[in-house]
């Protein structure tokens, strides 16, 4: 384990005298112990430059499996303490937008109900930005898809819900209430839209390419759906939004949906976990949850 703090410190430092001040050892210590660990596997870690010392390949996968070492450890210490306390844990979500208003509110106010103590962390964000956390271990589950070109071979994706999206403006906006309208017509207003390599930013991008159109060149970029809703009314916005998070809205009068249909949909969310990790008690709570809420229609 000492081995493997160094490894970490060299890296978040990037000098041998760095990480050995971090970790109270002397430097000749320190050298000798990166010594032992590179002889021990055969493979250099670290190369020296100008600034000091920087991973190399091989250092970049045993940093990471460091990392996954120590969280492993805080959270078997989680759960030994959860189990002292007859608390059930904790676990901590990423969720893409689209489950949110409906599937995600009505699974939270489940597990409330039934497992009170649970500790329940939800971090909200686009499908490229969740999955490098869960790669990191900063998540137990992400609810959302594999972005494009992702290389998914350690990851387990389990498909929920087909998800839609819908063009939606504010109740004021010059084309609310008007038909047969053309992404043409669509691509001169400004728009709200995730940044690119979000999954729906390419389907937006791709849907007007399909058509022969310019994709919107006015545009703010923001996966926050409460930003979204803060600037659409007395706007001549538009925005792109999964179909739930749309109809949610306009239940409440936020907001009017324009009745034009995408050429292309965005592939289903579902849940991706890492391969050859074991959940957590809590995190299946959570799975077993979503499983029964989309069987239920719960969408």
């Amino acid at each position: 384990m000492q081995h493997l703090r160094l490894l970490l410190a060299i890296e978040e430092r990037g000098s041998l005298r760095k990480a050995a001040e971090l970790l109270a050892l002397s430097q000749p210590a320190v050298t000798k112990m990166l010594q032992d660990m590179e002889a021990l596997l055969g493979v250099t870690l670290f190369e020296r430059h100008l600034r000091g010392l920087r991973p190399t390949r091989f250092g970049v996968a045993v940093t990471r499996y460091a990392t996954l070492v120590f969280s492993d450890m805080a959270g078997l210490r989680d759960e030994l303490e959860s189990l002292e306390t007859g608390r059930v844990g904790k676990v901590r979500v990423g969720t893409v937008m689209a489950p949110t208003p409906v599937l995600m509110a009505e699974v939270i106010k489940r597990l409330k109900r039934d497992h009170p103590l649970l500790n329940l962390t939800v971090h909200v964000d686009t499908s490229d930005m969740l999955v490098p956390l869960l790669e990191r271990d900063q998540l137990d589950l992400v609810l959302g898809r594999l972005p494009e070109g992702w290389d998914a071979s350690h990851l387990n994706f389990e498909s929920l819900v087909d998800e839609c999206l819908a063009l939606v403006v504010g109740a004021g906006h010059p084309l609310a209430g008007r038909t047969n309208l053309t992404l043409e017509e669509l691509a001169s207003y400004p728009w709200i839209l995730q940044a690119r390599p979000s999954p729906m930013r390419v389907l937006i991008d791709r849907s007007f390419e399909d058509a022969g159109v310019t994709p919107p060149q006015s545009t703010i970029e923001t996966a926050a759906i409460l930003m979204t809703m803060s600037l659409l009314p007395g706007s001549d916005l538009i925005a792109a939004v999964p179909d739930a998070v749309a109809n949610f809205h306009a239940r409440m009068g936020m907001l009017h949906i324009l009745p034009v249909p995408l050429p292309r949909k965005l592939g289903p969310y579902g849940i991706i976990m890492r391969q050859g990790r074991q959940p957590s008690a809590s995190t299946l709570l959570l799975v077993d949850e979503l499983r029964a809420a989309v069987a239920e229609g719960i969408y």
